[in-house]
């Protein structure tokens, strides 16, 4: 009884807030204009979205490190006992998210490597900051084409992966978690520098 009192007192409440809205519109007023249809969400659009996201973050916190200060690595600090000698340098966490990108994207996309990708870390030539930068924001471009051959049919087909197969869901998002994990090593270099992450900045 209580429950269907409640229930009770809520339609009244909606009716009575229907009525005071149309009473405040001006008699005669047209209609609002209707707003155009958005594109119903689908797979390749919500992970392009999350690949944007990962960019975006990523992308920024590269180019926050000055150059002088892109091969660094908390090695240098001498944090008494702390263990960093084989850690990555600043350089090294953006060449080798970029470096997975591609092995992941273009597995999905057809698309050759680029030249000097040998290891986990990509082409050693790549030294200046803006080399860096330009191979990393050319990883993502691959992203986007990946997301974009999403279907909800093809979701699951298993394409060739190393040694292995892979649904092709799984590539196209797997560098996602992956870059977010390196991002946050790179968000304590740039702390451990002065540098508040452009993420973590006021507006």
């Amino acid at each position: 009884m209580k429950h269907l009192r409640m229930m009770f007192l809520l339609l009244v409440l909606c009716v009575a807030m229907g009525t005071a809205s149309q009473a405040q519109q001006p008699s005669g007023s047209a209609a609002p204009a209707q707003q155009p249809a958005q594109p119903a969400p689908t797979v390749s659009s919500f992970v392009d979205r999350q690949i944007s996201t990962i960019e975006k973050q990523f992308v920024e916190a590269a180019e926050a490190m000055p150059e002088d200060k892109f091969n660094f690595t908390p090695e240098s600090l001498n944090i008494k006992g702390a263990d960093y000698k084989t850690v990555r340098t600043f350089a090294l966490e953006v060449r080798h998210v970029a470096t997975a990108n591609y092995f992941y994207w273009c597995s999905v996309t057809g698309d050759k490597l680029p030249e000097g990708i040998k290891g986990a870390n990509g082409p050693e030539d790549l030294k200046s900051k803006a080399e860096i930068i330009k191979f990393l924001k050319d990883s993502f471009a691959f992203g986007h084409k990946a997301a974009a051959t999403l279907t909800s049919e093809n979701i699951m087909e298993m394409l060739p992966f190393r040694n292995n197969k892979a649904p092709r869901l799984q590539l196209v998002v797997a560098p996602v978690p992956h870059a977010f994990d390196h991002y946050g090593q790179m968000v304590e270099y740039l702390r451990m520098n002065g540098i508040v992450p452009p993420a973590s900045r006021g507006n």
